[in-house]
């Protein structure tokens, strides 16, 4: 169902699903992008390793040399077949290895038209872009260049400035859990619902879908695949356990996941409330003003709207549905059968 095994067909970039093993590689590959285009001289393998974050280690060993070869020959060609323009040379005479950079030049791109759809992918990229975990490691490498005498032209970086997503205060936390593959614990908020529910929760990914962001994980309590929206996590999400402590389906495609389970129509309702009135409605509502008779006027959001007028029902005479008018009807008709059924006294 959610197979999407070939994206050859996408344009050359670097690109990442927010979780495990591919978004490690792309966060490696970003930084030495980063790394290598602040300089025009040619940087060693050594010193790539010592400075770009996400390379094995150097602890002596043959095991660590190696793992650090096979993964950087990869990286290369990684960066080759994505159209990275990687040259292969020495800064002087005097070099007694080969080091490597990415012509500029070569691989700025002309000016760019956007349609709106893609100025808004764009926009998403952006705000992942800035988030701490990203720009501090790649902010780490070009400090650890400088400080090994690599000369870093600052006017040709990569302006970086490490700082967390206000708009989503629970994207650093849960972003890192589905990374590491640690388990995730958190307060979640629904509109339905009076009160947080404490979720356990597998993290396999977060992903970016209609302008929110959603995580995407096995609901441990519930024992099903469940998609939550950052929005509504209320505190600080805590991560527990070893990092690899699961792994999420081989096949997860996490928009198709968020598309169907979040993909219906989203209403917006608008009513008048008493004052003092309607508490459990309110916690749910954005307060738009007051109206004439002096009600408090609220605006909903839902895509359930057959649960909200249940709701709206409840509150009888308290709440008032200004629009739209079909759901008005919808209330009403409510109230009619719940009339009828009164027995006269």
């Amino acid at each position: 169902m959610r197979r999407n095994p070939d994206r050859r067909g996408s344009p050359p970039g670097l690109t990442t699903s927010l979780g495990g093993m591919a978004a490690k590689r792309a966060e490696r590959l970003v930084n030495l992008v980063i790394a290598l285009l602040s300089t025009r001289q040619y940087v060693t393998a050594a010193r790539i390793r010592a400075t770009v974050p996400g390379y094995e280690s150097d602890d002596g060993s043959e095991r660590a040399d190696e793992a650090f070869k096979r993964m950087f020959e990869r990286d290369k060609a990684e960066l080759r077949e994505m159209g990275v323009p990687l040259e292969t040379g020495r800064t002087s005479a005097f070099d007694t290895e080969d080091g490597y950079r990415i012509a500029r030049a070569h691989y700025e791109l002309p000016e760019i038209q956007l349609t709106g759809d893609e100025a808004a992918a764009v926009g998403l990229a952006l705000r992942l872009w800035e988030s701490a975990q990203l720009a501090d490691a790649a902010h780490g490498a070009l400090v650890k260049l400088k400080a090994a005498g690599i000369d870093v032209d600052s006017s040709r970086a990569i302006p970086l400035q490490p700082r967390l997503d206000a708009g989503e205060p629970a994207f650093e936390p849960c972003y890192a859990a589905a990374r590491d593959r640690r388990h995730l614990t958190f307060d979640y908020q629904r509109p339905d619902e009076d009160a947080p529910v404490r979720r356990h929760v597998q993290p396999w990914g977060v992903v970016a879908w209609h302008g929110r962001w959603y995580l995407v994980g096995l609901d441990l309590d519930r024992g099903a695949e469940r998609v939550f929206r950052l929005s509504r996590v209320v505190g600080t999400p805590k991560a527990s356990g070893s990092a690899g402590a699961f792994e999420p389906p081989v096949d997860l495609d996490l928009a198709e996941v968020v598309a169907g389970q979040v993909g219906r129509t989203e209403h917006l309702v608008v009513v008048r409330a008493r004052p003092g009135t309607a508490i459990g409605l309110r916690r749910h509502a954005t307060p738009v003003g007051g109206s004439d008779d002096g009600d408090d006027r609220l605006q909903l959001r839902t895509t359930e709207p057959g649960r909200l007028a249940d709701q709206i029902a409840a509150y009888g005479a308290d709440v008032l549905v200004e629009s739209p008018a079909e759901f008005r009807d919808a209330v009403i008709s409510r109230l009619t059968r719940l009339a009828g059924m009164v027995v006269p006294a």
